[in-house]
Formats: structure tokens, C-alpha cells, sequence
């Protein structure tokens, strides 16, 4: 055994990078861009340098993850990803593990690499046949990769129904199997559901949004010693931020004014929670105007938010130098508010309601529009189904391809568009989006939201000459990583102890 085999289990292999939460920015390429980066890579090498450094890399990762003893089944598909997993499990059998190859290709038609280490596999007596490996208890994925574009079937189908039922670890060699690198959707009825991914050469958006973040598991990059990540790609992950510390000479007045506009009849939990969570995050007055004219204009668990009747009636000036947010529980009503807050509004969000009465009234996009013109920022919030409306297509039509969509959105209002769910998206005009890695299913109960775009508004008071898009990727990415904090989603975080838990990683 050379000495890269002598590491310990669970080990991190050097050069592996596991994509975690609190990381960098990782640039993001789709299938478009990875291949003009391999085509540059294999330019510069020798020929199958990539494919032996690939399949080593995803060797050390599985010795790193697999169980002490497992034995390791390899699924290799009918191009290069499958050439990957042949390498990994030559390397693998020269280190004295048990390792079984179920081969589903036609040899006449492998790609060059590919055929070179099939051959390399079967001069060191790498077990290979077209049958399923029996007693395996470690698989590496290696079916299909980031050439696929049609639904997986017939016996390529069949394997990965299989896989999935063992319940057994998987490791995906760049992709699982039946992902769409780009949007994160599935490309039919099967994909693989692995526990790992080892993203190789560059990271693919769809690992992260979507089904991605379900099927993709716990996701690893190697680069394979080509610089890829220089921000030039067609996207990014939001990186981590850094908590602020306040001058002990400052004062509330520093910290900006919100106003939350919201809180219909029998919806003004709504108003109140984002109301708490702008507080929360800091800002230095909040005022809450419900649409219900008979509502309350104090929560007494939190006295120090100020109640407002008809807020969005005040003067001009007074409006353009606050944050507003306008929507939360906002019901048919908050169409009365909205003339006024699109007109004179210093900096909008729109959450919710606001996002409804918007995609229903050609009116208020005309003035969403020329608010646009006039330089005066606004930030959108909506959930799939609010995007639907705006857009005017089925939802599943946004889910498909999370990123496209909300892109569409942005250029479409001239505006920063926050597209919530799995794999948070923040589209910005003109420019490639941003993808949030945090968050769990934690956050799919009522009032999420409201916390979301309330804590948005409350940073955004504070950072007046910050860029929109840039308050919104710090607020998703917190708001999620208050989540994750919580560990495995094993039941709903609620919405006040998702505020607190913002509060808290912040210190």
C-alpha cells in the first residue's frame, strides 16, 4: 500500500473540499461553461491526465467515508463519469479493498478515456461483470455525469431504482445520476439519491438548488488542480458573513427607520413577526401599520415596535428616507398602500401580498417600472407560487429551473428578486446569480417568510448605501443557517425562535 492510502477513516483528503455553509463564495458552472473549462483542461494535459486524477480523488474520498471493512460496488455508466469510477476502483483494489465493478456500456462505444481505464481495470484483475454487486456496502455512482440530458431508462433505470432501495451510502462521482447539472430537477423519474457528491473540476448550480440539495447529499469539490474558481462562471454561492460590531458611540438614529405595511383582517401576525425580526436585526426604529383599521398598533411581547395607522399616507420625504416593507399578510387590501410606497419609497420590499397585488395590477408595474428608472432600489420576495403569478406561467415551470426563472424576474422588473426554497436564489439585472447553501426544511412552516423579509429590511435600514442584492444574500443566508444550526430537519423551527436563532449566530 503507497502512503496516499495510509489516512484514517473519515479522514478530510488533501486537495478535497467539503462546500460547506460558512465557505467562500464558490463560483458555480453550469454544463455549458464545465465543458469549456474541460475542453481547456484536456488542451493543457496529457490525454487521460483529468480522468486519472479524477478517479483517484473520488478513491480517497470513499476510503475517507465508507464503513471500516465495506465492500465497494462501482456502477459504471457509458461515458466518462463511468471512466471515473473505473479509475477510483483500480485505485481501490490496489489498496487491498474488496471492490465489485457492475459494468453497463457497450465496450465498442466508450469515449478513449474511458476504454483506457477499463483496460487499466482489467491488467491489475479488477472484478467486472454486468451483474449487481453482491454484498456491497459502499457505492460509488458513476452512471451518468454532466453529458446526460435525457431521462434515464431501461436498465440504467433499473440500477438506480435499485440503488436507491438498498439504503446504503452512495458516493456520486460529479453528479448523482439522473440530476440536471443546471436547474437541480430531476430528468425523469429516476435520479440517484446519494449521501455524498464529489463535484469534480467545477461546481454545478444544480447540486445546490432544487432536488439537487435532496439528491446530492453532502457535496465535495476538486478542482483537479486546474483553476477554475476566478469568477468567471455562471453563478455563485453566497458565502458567510461576519457579524458587525457597533461603535459604543452610536445611537439608534444611526441605524435606520423601517416601516412594515401589512397585517390585513386576521393576518396581522404577519406584520408583527416581520416587525420583530427588523427590530431584531438591528435596526434602529420599527413601525408597524396594519391595513386592518381596527387592529391594534401594539404587540405587547415586544413593546418597543411602534404602531402606525396609515403609515403609507405620510409625506414624500418622510417615506423616501425609510426601508419599507409592504405585504406581510397584507390580503386584497394592500393595493391601497402600494401606489404610494412604489412612488416615494427611499428602498421597497415586496413580500407576500404585495408580490400578488403586483402580478395582478398593470398599474403598479408601471410604477414598479418607473421606480426602476428613477434609481430607487426594490427588492422581491417571493415564494414559487408568488414568482408564478409575476411571471405568468405555472409553477412548475419556476422549479424547473430555479435560476432562469428568477433571473427572468430581475431583468424583467429591474429589480433584485429573491426567489425562496430549496436552494435560495438572489437574481440581480446584469448579473450571473447567487445561490444560497443554507437552509433546511426546518423553514417550511408559517411565518418563515415574514422573519425573512422583515430581517432584510431591518439590515437594509442600516446599510443605506449597500447594494440591495448584497443585504438580501447576507439575510438568506443567515436566515438559513439559523436553521441548519438546529441540526437535521426533524420538525418545523418556528417562526419567533427562528428570529432568536438569527440573533444568536450573530453573537
Amino acid at each position: 500500500m503507497t502512503a496516499q492510502w495510509a489516512m484514517p477513516q473519515a479522514a478530510v483528503p488533501l486537495g478535497l473540499q467539503r462546500i460547506a455553509s460558512a465557505e467562500r463564495g464558490w463560483t458555480l458552472h453550469d454544463a455549458v461553461a464545465s465543458r469549456a473549462v474541460e475542453a481547456a483542461a484536456m488542451g493543457r494535459n496529457a490525454p487521460h491526465a483529468l480522468m486519472a486524477r479524477a478517479g483517484l480523488a473520488v478513491a480517497r474520498l470513499a476510503l475517507a467515508l465508507a464503513p471500516p471493512r465495506a465492500v465497494f460496488g462501482v456502477l459504471a455508466g457509458p461515458g466518462n463519469n463511468g471512466g471515473d469510477g473505473l479509475i477510483a476502483a483500480r485505485h481501490l483494489h490496489a489498496a487491498g479493498q474488496a471492490v465489485q465493478v457492475m459494468l453497463l456500456a457497450d465496450e465498442q462505444r466508450l469515449p478513449a478515456d474511458a476504454l483506457d481505464a477499463l483496460a487499466q481495470c482489467r491488467r491489475q484483475g479488477v472484478p467486472i461483470s454486468d451483474a449487481w454487486p453482491a454484498g456491497a456496502g459502499f457505492w460509488i455512482d458513476g452512471l451518468l455525469g454532466l453529458g446526460a440530458r435525457r431521462a434515464p431508462s431501461g436498465a440504467l433505470a433499473e440500477t438506480i431504482t435499485q440503488l436507491n432501495r438498498t439504503g446504503q451510502p452512495v458516493l456520486a462521482i460529479d453528479l448523482p445520476s439522473g440530476l440536471n447539472p443546471d436547474t437541480g430537477a430531476p430528468l425523469g423519474e429516476h435520479a440517484v439519491r446519494a449521501t455524498a457528491t464529489l463535484s469534480l473540476l467545477t461546481l454545478k448550480p444544480g447540486l445546490f438548488t432544487g432536488h439537487g440539495r435532496d439528491l446530492a447529499g453532502e457535496v465535495w469539490f476538486d478542482d483537479l488542480g486546474v483553476a477554475t474558481d476566478t469568477g468567471t462562471g455562471t453563478g455563485r454561492l453566497i458565502a458567510g458573513l461576519q457579524a458587525e460590531v457597533r461603535e459604543h458611540a452610536s445611537h439608534k438614529g444611526r441605524y435606520g427607520d423601517v416601516a412594515v405595511v401589512g397585517g390585513a383582517q386576521g393576518m396581522q401576525g404577519a406584520l408583527w413577526l416581520a416587525a420583530h425580526a427588523a427590530l431584531a436585526a438591528g435596526a434602529g426604529r420599527v413601525y408597524a401599520s396594519p391595513l386592518d383599521e381596527s387592529a391594534p398598533l401594539l404587540d405587547p411581547t415586544r413593546p418597543e415596535l411602534m404602531g402606525r395607522p396609515a403609515w403609507w399616507r405620510s409625506p414624500p420625504p418622510l417615506l423616501a428616507q425609510t426601508t419599507v416593507l409592504c405585504g406581510c399578510g397584507g390580503g386584497d387590501v394592500v393595493g391601497q398602500a402600494l401606489p404610494a410606497l412604489l412612488s416615494h419609497a427611499g428602498r421597497l420590499v415586496l413580500d407576500a401580498d404585495g408580490l400578488n397585488a403586483l402580478a395582478s395590477d398593470t398599474s403598479l408595474q408601471t410604477l414598479l417600472s418607473a421606480r426602476a428608472r428613477r434609481g430607487l432600489p426594490t427588492v422581491l420576495t417571493p415564494h414559487p407560487l408568488e414568482a408564478a403569478r409575476l411571471a405568468g406561467v405555472p409553477v412548475g415551470d419556476i422549479q424547473a429551473d430555479r435560476l432562469s426563472a428568477a433571473q427572468a424576474l430581475a431583468e424583467t422588473h429591474q429589480c433584485v428578486v429573491v426567489l425562496k426554497g430549496s436552494g435560495t436564489v438572489v437574481a440581480t439585472p446584469g448579473q450571473a446569480p447567487a445561490l444560497n447553501p443554507t437552509g433546511n426544511a426546518r423553514l417550511a412552516t408559517a411565518g418563515t417568510g415574514d422573519v425573512l423579509a422583515g430581517w432584510l429590511a431591518g439590515r437594509w435600514a442600516q446599510q443605506a448605501g449597500c447594494p440591495a442584492a448584497q443585504v438580501a444574500e447576507q439575510a438568506a443566508w443567515l436566515h438559513g443557517a439559523a436553521a441548519d444550526a438546529q441540526g437535521p430537519a426533524t420538525g418545523p423551527l418556528l417562526a419567533l425562535d427562528l428570529i432568536r436563532a438569527m440573533q444568536q449566530l450573530l453573537g
